[in-house]
């Protein structure tokens, strides 16, 4: 009876059971340690994140809400901008939970390069993160390269399997995964939802008919900073990690 309300105080107080592992938010497992994962977020404040074109993070717009990364809702003022890491990565994979709110959109974007004309926004690659019922967007891309997962304006993310969809409010775990040879996977949710050749023909004509047709070399950089974006819309974040791969 004791083991059995030992487990139940641990389930509530955030952590999850792996084995015999006792992993809380925004930590890293001894199995994520020995794969050479690291946190982005550390559960507290953003260090580690800037503004575009700048080295500190944004004064509004982010706050550090039970442990969550939150992205605010700017319907009465304005967004304040998307958030980048520090670091710059080349071949890595990331994972990241997420939660979103009714009509949202947001995103997750690599390969990221910055420009004094959006001093807000950064451009790159882009794991789309989005309320595919109740926003525009879902309907405006090709075929559903806007959708939730896609690699946005650019490849569709596969149809999920029955009872993979979250509801609103509830948490999705998402991974993106680059290879040293440019292999470039979407996950979300345990499911692999877009796999690409970053670079290849078949990748240079999606971005000639994407909305990067006029950005010299989209999505090639050498290596780029991550990007959570701010779309105006509240967007929840948590347990954001990274390894890069040799």
């Amino acid at each position: 009876m004791k083991k059995i309300h030992l487990l139940f105080t641990l389930l509530m107080s955030g952590f999850v059971i792996s084995g015999y592992t006792q992993v809380a938010d925004n930590t890293l497992s001894a199995k994520e340690k020995k794969e050479g994962f690291v946190l982005l977020f550390n559960g507290k404040d953003l260090t580690g994140w800037r503004s575009p074109l700048k080295q500190t993070p944004p004064e509004k717009g982010w706050e550090v809400v039970e442990g969550t990364l939150h992205v605010l809702d700017s319907s009465n003022g304005g967004k304040s901008g998307d958030i980048l890491t520090v670091k710059q990565y080349h071949a890595f994979e990331l994972v990241f939970d997420f939660k979103i709110t009714e009509g949202a959109n947001s995103g997750v974007k690599y390969f990221v390069t910055e420009s004094p004309q959006s001093p807000k926004a950064g451009f790159g690659l882009e794991f789309q993160i989005l309320d595919d019922e109740r926003h525009a967007d879902a309907k405006m891309g090709t075929e559903g390269n806007r959708t939730m997962g896609s690699l946005y304006d650019l490849i569709p993310s596969y149809k999920p399997a029955p009872g993979q969809e979250k509801k609103i409010g509830d948490w999705n775990h998402g991974s993106i995964i680059v290879y040293p040879n440019n292999i470039v996977q979407h996950w979300l949710n345990g499911k692999k939802v877009v796999e690409y050749e970053r670079g290849s023909n078949i990748y240079k004509v999606l971005v000639a008919h994407s909305k990067y047709a006029k950005m010299k070399d989209f999505g090639l950089g050498e290596q780029g900073p991550i990007l959570l974006q701010d779309h105006g819309n509240s967007v929840f974040f948590k347990n954001i990690k990274i390894r890069e791969i040799k």
